[in-house]
């Protein structure tokens, strides 16, 4: 277990999970964090998205303005972390996938 899991932060998973509706993730991240930190979070994203699909990062820095030790930041926790990034990715593929057969 990681050093930063604690019962608060078991809240906070638990808050997200609870989440059934994208206007319910904007309200609760409008609430629980700054705007540059939501724009922050959604840009790593985007740069794990672009990563999973075989992107250059001078392409994945022209397309999200993403500096290059954020790029290096997340490509490390792309390869070599927890899997949440791929985990994420994946669900993502596999609902617009969905999305698009009904």
């Amino acid at each position: 277990m990681s050093h930063w899991h604690n019962e608060t932060t078991d809240l906070l998973c638990d808050a997200l999970l609870s989440l059934k509706t994208r206007e319910e993730a904007y309200a609760f991240l409008d609430d629980v964090a700054t705007v540059k930190e939501i724009l922050d979070l959604a840009q790593r994203l985007s740069v794990a998205r672009m990563l999973d699909e075989g992107a250059g990062y001078l392409a994945i820095r022209d397309a999200t303005g993403a500096s290059t030790a954020t790029i290096s930041r997340v490509n490390k926790c792309y390869e070599y972390g927890q899997g949440g990034y791929r985990t994420v990715l994946e669900r993502l593929k596999e609902r617009s996938t969905e999305e698009k057969t009904k």
